[in-house]
């Protein structure tokens, strides 16, 4: 993979300056608390969102297609435009007129009318490790390399507020990797941690492939010679002795709380382990899925968010193949991996997906949003950074991408957005990564001025942008 340098940001939409946060604290002096000054300015400046929509959804699964999925071979396809725009593909019609995708998303197009395609989105970052933090958090990347001064991603944001409980963290994320020496480049990426909320709200990381016989959990399993009740008095004693010290130590009442979920993990087989054995999947369920590393790690997701986990992301997985094009990043193959490597498995495990959901009754509270850092470039070949693109490639493009979600109170069968002729710039409805996790935010009920303290207690706003009122039905 070859990386294109420099970064454009967008400023955060709506969000205070420092100067007007210290004022508005210092006006709780008066009589009026921060959260109530917040409320009253919510009501003045945010635009009305359709009834309904605030909070319906519980959980979210984020299906993250790392490297750069083409929008001219999946979403937007351009069939009257010149050979060297539209490709080798070939757009079909779906069960929703006169919306039309690939021919190698066959059983999506079936599914169509679950779907709310966004084929506007567009920033202005091609690096792939730092244009993450935008469609993981909302908010621009941070120079250098502190993971402590990065924004949260947004299940941290939904851990500090409380939301899920019981044995399983609030934020899984799947990385599944296939032995080899290919390298790992989502591990890089930006967004994926809690940043400036405390390793506390960090998420569960697996890297394991869910699909290989030997798949386990990392710390899922105790030791022959550790019972339940002596792992019990173990932590009943380090609790004690963290506490005495946690008072003063933000570092320690993180380290106190992990200790306490890994303890609950361990010992809950029905919450905790139980959530992690794909073996109690009927064999069908998982072909349905893919007996492959994606299939298997959407299934996961699946389990973790009927058993109370608020949001799971799914990294599209490093499959072992060494060539000059890995995971979505088409810079060569482009035709060929699209068409054999990753729309096929996309196309099983979203389906699936989708159907599940509908049959357990919980399409109409769960999130699931399908998008990748940025698009590729309109023309096949084109260089548009150092890192350029072979004669069968597309290079890194964020100018004009699609992302497609599902579920909770999003329109069904709907389009947002229109690019240009060549799926280069939105030709209309233009939307920010910013706008697009507002809208999350707003769906998963986190309200537009929403303050968490950071490590040091300073109140920091979390939810950027405004919510696109045009995407709920």
């Amino acid at each position: 993979m070859r990386r294109a340098t420099g970064c454009t940001e967008f400023r955060t939409v709506g969000a205070p300056s420092r100067r007007e946060l210290r004022r508005l604290g210092g006006l709780s002096l008066l009589g009026l608390s921060l959260p109530q000054l917040l409320r009253a300015q919510e009501a003045k400046q945010q635009p009305a969102i359709s009834g309904g929509a605030f909070g319906r959804a519980k959980r979210c699964i984020l299906l993250f297609m790392w490297g750069g999925p083409s929008q001219l071979e999946t979403w937007d396809m351009k069939p009257e435009a010149p050979a060297e725009v539209r490709g080798e593909f070939h757009p079909i019609s779906t069960n929703v007129p006169d919306i039309h995708i690939s021919e190698h998303f066959p059983r999506l197009a079936r599914r169509t009318d679950r779907l709310c395609l966004v084929r506007s989105m567009t920033h202005g970052n091609a690096d792939h490790t730092t244009s993450t933090s935008f469609l993981l958090t909302g908010q621009p990347p941070v120079a250098g390399g502190d993971l402590r001064a990065q924004w949260p991603n947004m299940g941290s944001v939904l851990a500090a507020l409380g939301r899920g409980g019981g044995a399983l963290p609030p934020l899984v994320q799947m990385r599944p990797t296939v032995p080899g020496d290919v390298p790992r480049f989502v591990e890089q990426s930006q967004g994926q941690f809690a940043g400036w909320l405390g390793p506390a709200h960090d998420p569960l990381t697996i890297d394991d492939d869910p699909n290989a016989a030997e798949y386990h959990v990392p710390n899922m399993e105790l030791s022959p010679e550790l019972t339940i009740e002596r792992l019990e008095s173990r932590m009943q004693l380090m609790a004690q002795l963290d506490r005495q010290i946690a008072r003063t130590s933000a570092a320690l009442a993180a380290k106190e709380e992990s200790h306490r979920r890994a303890f609950e993990l361990l010992t809950s087989a029905a919450t905790g382990r139980g959530a992690f054995n794909l073996e109690e999947e009927p064999e069908a369920v998982r072909e349905r899925y893919g007996r492959n590393p994606h299939g298997q790690s959407v299934l996961q997701a699946r389990r973790l968010i009927e058993r109370g986990v608020p949001l799971v992301t799914v990294f599209w997985p490093n499959d072992g193949i060494k060539n000059v094009s890995v995971y979505w990043d088409t810079h060569s193959r482009n035709f060929i991996d699209h068409r054999e490597r990753l729309m096929p498995a996309a196309d099983l495990a979203f389906s699936a997906l989708l159907d599940d959901l509908e049959q357990r009754g919980m399409f109409e509270d769960t999130l699931v949003v399908w998008t990748g850092e940025f698009g590729r470039t309109p023309r096949v070949g084109q260089r548009n950074s150092d890192a350029g693109a072979g004669a069968d490639g597309r290079d890194h493009w964020p100018g004009c991408f699609t992302t497609v979600l599902a579920g909770g109170p999003f329109k069904r069968g709907f389009v947002y957005g229109r690019s240009d002729k060549h799926a280069a710039f939105p030709a209309e409805n233009p939307v920010s990564p910013s706008d697009l996790v507002a809208t999350l935010y707003h769906a998963l009920g986190v309200p537009a001025r929403q303050v968490l303290p950071d490590t040091n207690g300073r109140p920091q706003f979390v939810r950027p942008g405004t919510a696109i009122d045009e995407l709920f039905g």
